[in-house]
This record gives C-alpha cells, structure tokens and sequence, in this order.
C-alpha cells in the first residue's frame, strides 16, 4: 500500500467533525499518485457521497467535458475536495470543518507533488489560497501554479460564462505544464 492509499484509509475513518455522522462514504479523491495537475473542490454532494467518488454526480459529467474541450484526460489528474464528507443539504461547508479536513489535502498535495492545482469554486478558492504563496504575481503552493475557476455546479445554474471560463482555466492549467517540460 502507498503513501496516497495509506492516507485514503485514514480519511475513510475520520471523525473529526460533525459532517462524519451523517456520511456514507468519505470522499478521499481519485486519480494518479504522480498526476501533474490537481482539481480541488469544495465538497462531495449526494452522488459523490454515496459512491465515494469525487465528482461523479451532474457537476462531475460538466467537468469530464470541460477536461475533454481542454484537452486533458480525466484519469491523468487527481481530484479531490476541501472537505472529504458531504455537508447536510450540499450546504456549503463551514469554517471548523475546513480546518478538520485541509491537513489531508495538504498531505494529498505534498505526497503527489503536482505541477499544477486548479481550484474549482469559491469555497476551494478561498481554502487553498491560506496554502498559497504569491511569486511573481501568481499564487503558488510549493512548486505547483494554482489557477482559480468556477464551480462546475456554476454551470448548472445556467452560467454560460463560468463554463467557458472553466474551460480556459483547465487549458491554461495544461498548457502551464507544457511549458515547463520545455523549458
């Protein structure tokens, strides 16, 4: 068992905040151990609940297009969120439980070391941003460039421009790693 599956175990098992009690499954992530880009988002919601997979449900189907307009491979990257249970209602999760779950995500970060995280929505934009440094004008979390995005649940409402915008931000994300095995 590696590093990532030793960590997936433990997640499985946690309880240290409220949203563990009314959990099927905690959602952990999925993807690569090695990936070089990482999508982090806010929370698992009913469908990613009950499968114990992250982005499975309809925002999940909206991101699996928007990988493939922006040419990158959902099984190549990891996905994870802030908070690794679903909160009552797919209410947006709360200061304290933040707090309980970013010490996985910073250990998802530092065991898969990737070249690029793109935070998807505000709640995801706001918790990796305590993570980041600013060099040079961009946000960075060790060696990784963060890049911020909608939600893809934004879409679901209607939003046009979020998606398209969501589209761009993985594109450049992708092409941010291109550019780095050329230098």
């Amino acid at each position: 068992m590696n590093e990532l599956d030793e960590l997936a175990e433990e997640i499985k098992v946690c309880t240290k905040c409220r949203l563990a009690k009314g959990r099927i499954n905690a959602v952990h992530g999925e993807g690569p151990s090695d990936a070089r880009m990482m999508l982090i988002g806010e929370a698992p919601g009913r469908s990613e609940d009950q499968a114990g997979r992250p982005f499975c449900g309809s925002a999940g189907r909206i991101l699996d297009r928007a990988l493939r307009e922006a040419g990158i491979k959902r099984e190549a990257v990891f996905i994870t969120n802030i908070v690794k249970c679903r909160p009552p209602n797919n209410r947006k999760p709360v200061a304290d439980e933040i707090k309980s779950c970013l010490p996985y995500l910073v250990r998802q970060i530092n065991i898969i070391k990737p070249e690029v995280i793109v935070a998807l929505g505000s709640v995801a934009k706001e918790s990796v941003e305590t993570l980041c440094t600013r060099d040079q004008g961009n946000l960075r979390i060790g060696n990784a460039f963060v890049f911020q995005t909608y939600h893809p649940a934004a879409v679901l409402y209607g939003n046009r421009k979020a998606y398209e915008h969501l589209v761009s931000e993985l594109a450049k994300a992708a092409q941010s790693i291109n550019a780095q095995q050329q230098i």
